[in-house]
C-alpha cells in the first residue's frame, strides 16, 4: 500500500478533497465528538482533517510517508502517525470510534486490520467505513473501456461478505450497510466519481491519482479505452454504452459497526 502512494502521493490533492456530504455521513455515524478518534489509513488527511474542523480529536494513521507530508501541512490540531493498519501502536481501548475511507482494498490483512481496530477500540464504539465492494464495481460503465484494469482492480475489493465476516471476527456487531450514489455535486474525485462526468476520465492528471489506473491499468489498455471513450463520446455512442450499465447495490457503500 505504501509503495503505490508514495508514488501517486505526488499531486494527489489536486483531484482529492474531502466532499463534505461524505464527511457529513461518517460524523452521523461516529456520534458526537467526545474523546478520541482514530482515522485508519488516512491518506493524505482529507477527511481527518475535515472532520477535526468539525471538533472531534482525531489521530490519523496511514503507512505512506509521502501522504502524510502532505497531511501534515492540512491545517488543525491532528495527531499523525506512520505505522501499518495491521500492527496499530496504541494500547488497548484507546478509542472512541474510528473510521476508514476508501482504504480497505489496499490492506494486507483485511482482517487483522479489522481485529486491531477492535483492539484499540472501546466497548460500544463505531467504526464506519466508506468503501466499494467487488460487486458494486463490476456495475461501473469504467468496465467498458478500461476492462483489464478494472478486472484488477475489483480483484483486489473485498465483497460485501467478506467485509461482514472480518468485522463480525474481530468482535463488531450491529453491521450495517448503506448505499451511495454518485452524485452530480461530488466533490473527491475517487475511481467512479466521473460517472455523471466521463470527461473527467480524458485528464491524465486525474487518472494517476486513482489506483485503478496507477497501479492497476495497463498502459496500452488505457491510452486506447481514453481514445475509444472521446471518439464515443463525440458521436454520442458512449449513452448507449452508459445506459448498459445500472447497478441497485449502489456505487459505493457505508459500513457501520459497533465494538462488541
Amino acid at each position: 500500500m505504501a509503495a503505490i502512494y508514495d508514488s501517486i502521493g505526488v499531486g494527489y490533492d489536486t483531484n482529492r478533497r474531502a466532499d463534505p456530504a461524505i464527511a457529513g455521513q461518517l460524523a452521523e455515524a461516529l456520534g458526537a465528538p467526545g474523546g478520541a478518534f482514530l482515522d485508519l489509513a488516512c491518506g493524505s488527511g482529507n477527511y481527518t482533517a475535515a472532520l477535526a474542523g468539525l471538533g472531534y480529536d482525531l489521530t490519523g494513521l496511514d503507512l505512506s510517508s509521502r501522504m502524510l507530508m502532505a497531511a501534515r501541512a492540512k491545517p488543525g490540531d491532528v495527531n499523525w502517525v506512520l505505522a501499518a493498519v495491521e500492527r496499530l501502536p496504541f494500547e488497548n481501548l484507546t478509542f472512541q470510534g474510528a473510521l476508514c475511507t476508501l482504504a480497505i482494498h489496499h490492506f494486507h490483512d483485511m482482517a487483522a486490520a479489522f481485529r486491531e481496530c477492535r483492539r484499540v477500540l472501546r466497548p460500544r464504539g463505531c467504526f464506519t467505513l466508506f468503501t466499494g465492494e467487488a460487486g458494486q464495481m463490476r456495475d461501473y460503465w469504467l468496465n467498458a473501456y478500461f476492462p483489464i484494469a478494472m478486472a484488477r482492480s475489483i480483484a483486489r475489493m473485498p465483497k460485501r461478505a467478506e467485509i461482514e465476516r472480518c468485522l463480525r471476527g474481530a468482535g463488531f456487531g450491529k453491521i450495517s450497510f448503506t448505499p451511495y450514489w454518485v452524485s452530480g455535486d461530488l466533490q473527491d474525485h475517487f475511481l467512479y466519481s466521473g460517472k455523471n462526468d466521463p470527461e473527467f476520465y480524458l485528464d491524465d492528471a486525474v487518472r494517476a491519482s486513482i489506483s485503478t489506473f496507477a497501479q492497476h491499468g495497463d498502459p496500452r489498455e488505457i491510452r486506447n479505452g481514453v481514445a475509444r471513450l472521446r471518439v464515443d463520446l463525440k458521436n454520442g455512442q458512449f449513452e448507449t454504452t452508459r445506459r448498459a450499465y445500472h447497478s441497485g447495490l449502489g456505487d459505493y457503500m457505508f459500513v457501520s459497526a459497533i465494538a462488541s
